[in-house]
């Protein structure tokens, strides 16, 4: 059920899917969201950003895991590759479910804020600690995975909104060069 409802997050948002819709999509039985779920809506809600989180985190290990030479850059276009590919095949209708809780109840519901804060932060850590395993200095590290997120996010948005993969291919082509410039050479290398 929470894999349901992170994905009716992505396409509808969290005011629009309702417990019901989760159910449905979930091929469960309504009575058991009271049982699985007692704190209702907003403890579904909450743990489908959780899963989200993880989910990106998980993801920032296999783009690495397939990469035979990564750099800062080939792992950001990785990363915009996926949506390009899913906006490709399957159309526009689906975004990230962490901004969609995030633009539907981090203003009014707390719990909520915080988990969706926790998740942004589950994907920014794995994808810094790579950052500086490829040589971006630790100290830059977070802040380039904060950019790289922040980069993607909006590039989301406006290709949903555009109905084009345009904002995608574009935060790739340009946010690539800068990336990789980030990486300090070994010491004592040529």
């Amino acid at each position: 059920m929470v894999f349901s409802a992170a994905q009716l997050i992505r396409r509808d948002g969290v005011t629009a899917t309702g417990l019901r819709d989760v159910a449905e999509h979930a091929g469960a039985p309504r009575g058991s969201l009271q049982h699985y779920f007692p704190g209702g809506k907003e403890q579904l809600v909450n743990e489908a950003v959780e899963w989200a989180g993880r989910y990106a985190s998980k993801r920032v290990a296999r783009f690495m895991a397939a990469m035979s030479r990564p750099t800062p850059g080939r792992l950001f276009e990785a990363m915009v590759r996926q949506w390009i590919d899913e906006y490709r095949t399957a159309g526009f209708a689906k975004g990230c479910p962490v901004a969609a809780a995030t633009v539907d109840c981090a203003d009014t519901v707390a719990s909520t804020r915080a988990a969706t804060a926790a998740a942004f932060a589950d994907w920014r850590r794995p994808l810094a600690r790579e950052l500086a395993a490829m040589g971006v200095p630790s100290r830059r590290a977070d802040a380039l995975a904060t950019l790289m997120i922040s980069s993607l996010e909006g590039a989301i948005l406006m290709a949903r909104a555009e109905r084009n993969v345009r904002p995608l291919r574009t935060v790739a082509r340009e946010l690539g060069p800068y990336l990789d410039s980030c990486v300090e050479a070994a010491a004592g290398g040529d």
